[in-house]
């Protein structure tokens, strides 16, 4: 069965549904959104998004009726999805931006020159079965797919076959304890691979009162970011601009290529557990040196974006934002960040074809040691002992003694994912929580795979 909205375990602390009154279509929140959930900073609330795929005016606008037609029984369509499509929204498909997007939340004490740090704690895929969608105009191969014509000027949402959107439903299979997206073609071969469920959007309030902030736009407020780091034990890093955060997510994903070849990834909707906390500049300062702009990090790699209409400028922006980091937070030379860079960071596109370009630099963490302690500079013969050999054997030499004591190389992190209050600025009364590394023991305990899909129903 499909995880209901309210229905199965709520991980979170807070639980926001998706209706019409908590979300807005196309649009994320900037500095008279009104808040739809105030919570306390660390505080952990569980969010159930709603994909757009299916609800789109290419697609009837009437899931019910469109997932039928692809093989979907009434019982694993999403009540919200319904409510969503039914409702009064205004939007218009091809000109407002597709996603849905639920929030924004207040985050109590967030200010303006604060860093919001974002945890993904858990995600459960929502339904069985994810889409896939070809577009005309849309993706890399704008002009080639879909294959067919284009869409004819009567399209609407009444007609919606005329757009020729071509649209691929794939199973959601478990095995071994593990998800798997499977296709079936028309040919009877089976194409299975597995699932990285994330959340595309994720965004703050943009600290105008004026602007319409499209679900599409990326900058410094986050949103599209499409980066598959921020699954279950990600940590997303963003600027806050208005007082509260207003903080907002949408477009959810059970899986995405790197640089998303066509219209869209596998959508489909999740459920997610975040933690939402709050850094002042000293803390924020430990995690990121200079850098206060959207930031990604996980147990293994530090990742910044770039974005750009032009995708070599996009490439660009976001390696110099991983040089600023590697001289302010780990302290080397320019000269240095520029060599490593070349020698071992790994570049890749989060969004290629029309629109804006993003791609992101991912630095491994592994690869920052601390320097060996200073040894003592005492003559030592130049040879060691050779195993097995005696004081009468000609290849005999003297063993040079072995610092035992020398530690092993451990990565240059030694401030806490989460600072203490005190480098925070967060002292008594404050009402800031600052992590420690038991809070995120416990908290990423969720994040492990149920067998339970749905409403405890196995896959």
């Amino acid at each position: 069965m499909a995880l209901q909205p309210g229905r199965g375990k709520i991980e979170g602390r807070h639980y926001l549904p998706s209706t019409p009154e908590t979300v807005t279509w196309g649009e994320l929140p900037n500095a008279r959104s009104r808040p739809v959930l105030s919570i306390d900073p660390g505080a952990t609330v569980t969010i159930d998004t709603v994909s757009q795929e299916g609800i789109l005016g290419d697609q009837g606008r009437d899931p019910e009726s469109f997932l039928a037609g692809l093989g979907v029984v009434p019982a694993e369509v999403l009540v919200d999805a319904r409510a969503i499509a039914a409702s009064g929204l205004p939007h218009q498909y091809g000109v407002d931006a597709p996603h849905i997007v639920t929030g924004p939340v207040f985050v109590r004490d967030a200010e303006p020159g604060d860093m919001l740090r974002v945890d993904v704690l858990s995600l459960h895929p929502r339904a069985r079965y994810g889409i896939v969608s070809s577009r005309h105009g849309e993706g890399l191969f704008a002009g080639e797919f879909p294959e067919g014509p284009p869409p004819e000027a009567s399209a609407s949402a009444r007609h919606w076959q005329r757009f020729g959107t071509v649209t691929t439903l794939c199973a959601i299979e478990r095995r071994r304890g593990r998800l798997f997206g499977a296709l079936t073609s028309v040919g009877g071969t089976r194409t299975r691979f597995p699932l990285t469920p994330f959340l595309g959007v994720m965004a703050v309030a943009v600290d105008s009162t004026t602007e319409v902030i499209a679900s599409t736009s990326v900058g410094l407020h986050g949103g599209a970011l499409d980066c598959v780091d921020l699954g279950v034990g990600g940590h997303l890093y963003l600027p806050v601009q208005v007082a509260g955060g207003l903080f907002a997510v949408g477009d959810p994903h059970y899986a995405l290529s790197e640089g998303r070849l066509g219209a869209t990834a596998l959508e489909g909707p999740l459920r997610a557990t975040l933690r939402l906390s709050t850094l002042r500049e000293g803390a924020a300062g430990a995690v990121l040196g200079a850098l206060r702009e959207p930031f990604v990090e996980t147990e293994t790699a530090w990742v910044t974006m770039g974005v750009d209409a032009e995708l070599s400028e996009a490439v660009r922006r976001a390696a110099r934002s991983a040089m600023l980091f590697l001289t302010s937070r780990i302290g080397l030379e320019r000269s240095e960040a520029m060599a490593y860079l070349s020698a071992a960071a790994q570049i890749g596109v989060c969004h290629v074809g029309p629109g804006p370009q993003t791609a992101f630099c991912r630095i491994r963490r592994a690869d920052f040691l601390e320097p060996p302690a200073a040894r003592s500079r005492l003559a030592r013969q130049p040879f060691a002992r050779i195993v097995g050999a005696t004081e009468d054997d000609p290849d005999h030499h003297d063993a040079v003694p072995v610092d035992s004591e020398s530690p092993d190389h451990t990565r240059l992190d030694p401030t806490p994912l989460d600072p203490p209050t005190a480098s925070a600025g967060g002292g008594a009364g404050s009402g800031r929580r600052d992590l420690s590394d038991g809070d995120l023991t416990r908290g990423l305990a969720v994040a492990r795979e149920s067998d339970e899909m749905t409403d405890g129903t196995p896959v």
